[in-house]
């Protein structure tokens, strides 16, 4: 069978922890992705990987939406001949516009396809394609943006998430008898300038006790590293701070508090470990997906949800100094995350997975 993702870690990561649990069964997997994907996915557990182009056509001007059009249709031309070439069973597609020339492929060839929506609004590539495929997964209990049409075809799975996940999920909450507050600052896979802009400069706000009482853990774009690195520097901390962490389920697992941004693979892996999170959403989305991730994990009162235009320094700082205050607070919301977590949706996936290769 084919998963088709596009290269970022937001839609390989599912897509990868689908393949272990298809694996687990018996079930050979083998990817459709783009070029992006050498970052994520050249050690992706498929038995092949295939490029195949695609482009978003949104932004830009005329020349451009029209350019991005012309190479979905290539792209889909190519996937007509991977798919006839390659038959395979079932197609599941992870969203973004790389999974639309694979699945549109698949469709027109009347092979079963599965579509998993990640985030609590669904993506504009996906609500392209959700009318024409047999089921639709869904992460997020309830979904913004689904057609009524497709309503009766979905299915919540909740959003798959990686071994290393489920491993650091067994680690329990911090002792925070010591009196340490082990910060982690990460910004998803492609990094955030405004961590790097207003992390460092809430923490010079706190006086030099309560600087002395953090452990910091950062991820900083690679034009941000040195700045940040000297930032805390000049504040005599010695902070952890890197462009990328191969290891950050561990890094979930070992801190008291993250600040993040709120993709939808971010807030899986803040539920099923289970850890309080600050999250400040992407703004200037279209379709304000992580604004609607960040409003689910908040209403549980595991997450506070704060707009990159209120995300300051100086309320940073006031909500720091309240987390050194109240070690037993963050425990609470860090179960509260736990029990919004759903550890098996890997499993739920791969179950409406069989359901259709029983149904062929």
């Amino acid at each position: 069978m084919f998963l088709a993702a596009g290269g970022t870690g937001g839609h390989l990561f599912p897509a990868e922890a689908l393949s272990r649990a298809l694996a687990k069964r018996g079930i050979a997997v083998e990817l459709v992705t783009d070029e992006r994907a050498t970052k994520y996915g050249s050690a992706f557990p498929a038995r092949a990987i295939h490029q195949i182009a695609a482009a978003t056509p949104r932004g830009g001007g005329l020349v451009t939406r029209l350019a991005a059009i012309a190479t979905l249709a290539c792209g889909t031309a190519s996937a007509l001949w991977l798919l006839l070439r390659r038959r395979p069973q079932v197609v599941v597609g992870f969203g973004g516009y790389p999974t639309v020339p694979p699945i549109f492929a698949a469709t027109l060839l009347r092979i079963p396809t599965i579509l998993h929506e990640a985030n609590a609004v669904m993506g504009r590539a996906n609500r392209f394609l959700a009318g024409r495929v047999d089921v639709v997964a869904h992460g997020f209990a309830t979904i913004a943006g689904i057609p009524p049409a497709v309503q009766a075809k979905a299915r919540h799975t909740g959003n798959p998430v990686r071994p290393q996940v489920l491993e650091a999920a067994k680690r329990g909450f911090p002792d925070a008898a010591g009196g340490t507050l082990n910060l982690l600052v990460t910004g998803g896979s492609q990094g955030a300038r405004v961590m790097s802009d207003i992390v460092p400069a809430a923490i010079a706000l706190l006086n030099e006790r309560e600087r002395g009482k953090l452990a910091i853990v950062q991820q900083a774009r690679g034009e941000d590293e040195a700045r940040v690195k000297k930032a805390y520097a000049d504040l005599g901390l010695n902070a952890e701070v890197r462009p990328f962490f191969q290891d950050l389920p561990e890094r979930i697992a070992a801190a008291h508090l993250v600040i993040a941004r709120a993709g939808a693979s971010t807030v899986a892996e803040l539920a099923v470990i289970g850890r309080p999170a600050i999250l400040v959403p992407l703004p200037h989305a279209l379709d304000q997906d992580q604004a609607a991730n960040a409003g689910v994990l908040a209403a549980t009162g595991a997450a506070l949800a704060v707009e990159q235009k209120d995300f300051t320094p100086q309320w940073l700082a006031a909500r720091l100094r309240e987390a050194q205050a109240a070690p037993q607070e963050l425990q609470r919301r860090a179960e509260l995350a736990r029990e919004a977590g759903i550890a098996d949706a890997a499993e739920r996936l791969a179950d409406l997975v069989q359901g259709s290769l029983a149904s062929k």
